[in-house]
């Protein structure tokens, strides 16, 4: 039975990990896909056009965006950010699972256009935790830590809107689980009706002897 891809959104608090856990599960499972974002901020050094994101000019996001081809698109620091609804569509039908990593207001967007989407939020085992990673980042002022705590407060206010949380303290664990849901999400009987029905008819036959 072929079957099309998911699309899993994961939101985490800043310093949580799930940049590292998202790389470590598609480096262990080679059929998943990481989104890329369009972006009309400059490449960084060693950057590329297509691997880390699409680099658009304004005009051309504006365009995509007129045109209705973004899932979902926020604008921070002067720069557009946003999901290209034709690179995702392309993955999930080639039956590859796509995963955004992306904040709360963009998932709740995408839950919009996509019901069936899978929503996860990673947690950390603990608040100390979480400080402990921000600050061991060494690459913050601690008023900027502050502040991404501030953040993750605010956050916390929407994660009963995702279906799952991950709590990642062990990370291969975390891996697993995360796996786990996604693969469990393709046996949903809401995904499977065409299939569900093909074996209802396929019974009848059976049953009247035929």
């Amino acid at each position: 039975m072929n079957r099309r891809g998911i699309l899993v959104v994961v939101s985490g608090f800043s310093g949580v990990g799930k940049g590292t856990l998202m790389r470590c599960l598609t480096e262990r499972y080679g059929y998943y896909a990481l989104s890329i974002s369009a972006t009309t901020r400059a490449p960084r050094d060693n950057e590329e056009d297509g691997r880390e994101y699409f680099f658009k000019t304004k005009e051309e996001f504006e365009q995509l965006i007129a045109q209705d081809r973004l899932i979902e698109y926020a604008c921070y620091c002067g720069n557009y950010y946003g999901t290209p609804r034709d690179y995702v569509e392309d993955q999930m039908d080639q039956g590859r699972d796509v995963i955004l990593e992306i904040e709360l207001q963009g998932a709740l967007k995408i839950k919009e256009k996509y019901p069936d989407a899978l929503l996860l939020f990673v947690m950390p085992p603990d608040a100390e935790t979480l400080a402990r990673r921000l600050k061991d980042r060494g690459t913050e002022t601690q008023e900027v830590i502050r502040e991404r705590l501030r953040r993750a407060v605010e956050e916390s206010d929407g994660v009963e809107e995702y279906d799952y949380m991950i709590i990642n303290d062990e990370l291969e664990t975390s891996v697993e689980e995360v796996h786990n849901l996604i693969d469990s999400q393709h046996n949903k009987i809401s995904r499977n009706l065409d299939f569900v029905e093909q074996i209802r008819k396929e019974i009848k036959v059976f049953a009247k002897g035929e």
